[in-house]
């Protein structure tokens, strides 16, 4: 099915046998998931896989498209042979000089399905096509890394034709935890290559893979509580209904429903469907995806993530807004809250202790009790954890890590944001997971630990002038009104936490 533009044409009233034979053949409704692959040859047999697992609504048939976009490895021939082995109607569509990257990989497979607008020739469908375009009744689109968990399509399927005015269902995400490279023989002769497969992980890749695990099903479980419906149908695993890619792509005069004006293209899609359909997720379906395995890695993908999210939020030029908006704007202010709470405890305590005006109180430990039930909590509803994750969870080890490592990214994206300087989110991210760029956690570490050494050092050397009393005089004042505004601020913390742990009373599943 080359590409081609969609015409109207005057209906036949009488069938004849041929013509009944197509309908009877193409008029089987169907879901067609678009699988965009740029050198997958690790992951698209795997993905593949789980398609072969999955029970198809009675009735509805599953053709794939694997999107074989600038490859330069296997992923085409190893996409046929897996189509073969699992007994798939698969085809693979193969891109060249793609320069939109995903974004470009699944609207050629859009368009080789419902034609491009920009076929000057105007080539008119066959009756093969039209049939078919009439048939798919869902489109999933899903990463080459990501597997469906057993029974999730149809999960989705259930969802997306539960209520006419259903755009799109996601699935929920799982990220998959690395075995351990400890549990691989020494003398196995494929020991290099198990390591190189990315199956296999340290206690740090690890442990990272967690935090981004319960990060996810944090939110997963806020969506659910709130009624379902989700600012973003996230690329790794969501079934459209065919009708609202259309109205996306006729309203926004498009020649394809996805757009590259964001470095978060389903966001965008999914702002643009919630004009007229609802964007929901499956409370059943799970999809299992691959983690960021290092703190670079992770800070990259974030850097996008969180990148294209305040450009959606922020620019004009996008021209899509969205009824979430204000969802997102209140996470953006959550995270400046907790950056302005600890750096402005860590500023009092520095200043108090170097002038000799410290005073404990155990009131203190109240929001700290607070966040560790809250984090026990989402450590345990948090699928498939280990019992390390819940103990790291409860000492807020794990949290206040991962909190550092969030408020870092929000900063950078923030201060890029005030740049004039544009930069290109999945570059740096493609860059950064095939090891071409480097991270400077250990350059950064390394100066923090030495800027603090030199301060205390400082104000040991100086300790006779600071507590003097002058300087308590003179500072006092505003470590008073610190601490008053530290002290508001973290009541207004500890009660959105209580909120949440409320929340989490429900009996929803990440």
């Amino acid at each position: 099915m080359g590409g081609f533009t969609i015409v109207n044409e005057k209906r036949e009233h009488v069938f004849t046998p041929e013509v009944r034979r197509i309908k009877n053949t193409f008029m089987k409704p169907r879901i067609l998931a678009f699988i965009p692959a740029h050198n997958e040859e690790n992951s698209i047999r795997d993905c593949l896989e789980g398609l072969r697992d999955q029970t198809l609504p009675a009735g509805v048939a599953l053709d794939v498209v694997v999107v074989a976009d600038n490859c330069s490895d296997q992923t085409e021939a190893i996409a046929l042979d897996a189509g073969k082995e699992f007994n798939l109607n698969l085809r693979v569509l193969r891109t060249v000089g793609n320069k939109q990257r995903k974004v470009g990989a699944l609207n050629a497979a859009w368009k080789s399905i419902y034609g491009d607008p920009l076929n000057l020739y105007k080539e008119r469908p066959t009756k093969y096509q039209i049939y078919y375009q009439e048939s798919v009744k869902g489109i999933l689109g899903m990463d080459a890394d990501s597997r469906l968990a057993p029974g999730a399509l149809k999960h989705m399927w259930e969802g997306l034709m539960s209520a006419r005015n259903i755009g799109g269902v996601m699935a929920k995400y799982t990220m998959r935890m690395p075995l351990k490279k400890s549990s691989i023989p020494k003398d196995d002769v494929q020991y290099e290559s198990k390591l190189a497969s990315d199956q296999y992980g340290g206690p740090l890749a690890r442990w990272w893979t967690h935090q981004q695990k319960q990060d996810m099903a944090g939110w997963l479980l806020d969506l659910q509580y709130r009624g379902g419906s989700t600012y973003v149908l996230g690329g790794q695993a969501t079934l459209f209904r065919p009708e609202a890619l259309k109205d996306v792509v006729d309203e926004n005069h498009l020649d394809g429903p996805w757009q590259d004006d964001s470095d978060v293209e389903d966001m965008q899609l999914t702002w643009q469907l919630q004009k007229k359909w609802k964007t929901l997720i499956s409370p059943h379906a799970r999809c299992f995806v691959d983690s960021m395995r290092s703190y670079h890695t992770f800070r990259k993908q974030r850097n996008k993530w969180q990148g294209g999210t305040v450009e959606l939020l922020t620019s004009g030029d996008i021209g899509v807004r969205s009824k979430h908006m204000w969802k997102l704007w209140r996470s953006q202010f959550r995270t400046l809250l907790n950056l302005s709470i600890r750096v402005l405890f860590a500023l009092l305590l520095a200043v108090s202790l170097a002038t000799g005006q410290f005073t404990w109180t155990w009131l203190w430990l109240i929001p700290i009790g607070i966040a560790s039930v809250l984090n026990t909590i989402m450590a345990i509803k948090t699928p498939m954890h280990r019992p390390i994750d819940v103990v790291l969870a409860a000492l807020l080890i794990s949290p206040e890590l991962y909190m550092w490592a969030n408020l870092i990214t929000f900063v950078d994206v923030w201060a890029s944001k005030m740049s004039a300087d544009k930069k290109d989110g999945w570059a740096i991210q493609y860059s950064a997971e095939r090891g071409q760029t480097s991270s400077k956690i250990l350059v950064g570490g390394l100066a923090f630990i030495l800027a603090g050494v030199v301060i205390v050092g400082l104000a040991v050397h100086y300790r006779t002038y600071l507590t003097s009393a002058p300087v308590q005089q003179s500072v006092s004042p505003y470590l008073v009104m610190g601490w008053k505004t530290l002290t508001v601020l973290t009541v207004y913390t500890s009660i959105l936490m209580i909120y949440k742990i409320w929340t989490l009373r429900a009996r929803h599943r990440a």
